[in-house]
């Protein structure tokens, strides 16, 4: 059983008799004295792709979801639909922009670490490594003496995504994003 506490993006779970998965979780505490912690979630139903939103209590309790995980290799994408191989059958399959969601913005060239998650041999998604390594394609100059503490400036990377980063970074450079929310985590060297 999974309860409230557990929640984090990716994590899957029977919700209302459907299985989903959650895509974002913010948990708030009212200020009233004996309140229970609610945490905001933001679900996709894996078998219609409806997208739900729902503030759920802390100590509610929800059946798991029986997924079978594979490794798989990212091939390519044409701009509407990203296509995949399973490292272990071969089959290629392809995912579009309603089932990966906010995750294509972290699919490049060379990712290493995906993996299928399947119900009933069905593919329903991907989940991500930890972090990727994407290239800044766009971002306002270098700040002369900036340092690492400075304001942050928003960077567009080589898909599209757009996130805060130091002033010092400028575009062509490699950084490590967290794929979890997006955010910047390092320079990354050559």
């Amino acid at each position: 059983m999974i309860e409230t506490n557990q929640f984090k993006k990716g994590l899957c779970f029977v919700y209302k008799g459907d299985p989903v998965i959650i895509t974002s979780v913010h948990t708030s505490t009212p200020t009233a004295r004996g309140s229970n912690t609610i945490a905001k979630t933001r679900m996709k139903n894996l078998e219609t792709g409806q997208v739900l939103n729902a503030s759920i209590r802390s100590g509610e309790k929800f059946e798991e979801v029986d997924l079978a995980h594979h490794p798989v290799s990212y091939l390519y994408s044409d701009g509407t639909r990203w296509y995949f191989m399973d490292d272990e059958t071969y089959e290629q399959f392809d995912l579009g922009v309603d089932d990966l969601g906010e995750d294509r913005f972290f699919l490049v060239d060379g990712i290493e670490g995906l993996r299928a998650m399947l119900i009933d041999e069905r593919v329903i998604g991907v989940s991500l490594p930890m972090a990727v390594v994407l290239t800044v394609t766009e971002t306002d100059p270098a700040i002369k003496g900036a340092t690492a503490t400075a304001q942050l400036k928003p960077a567009t990377t080589e898909t599209g995504l757009v996130l805060q980063v130091p002033p010092y970074l400028t575009s062509g450079e490699r950084i490590r994003v967290d794929t979890r929310d997006g955010h910047f985590v390092e320079r990354v060297k050559d």
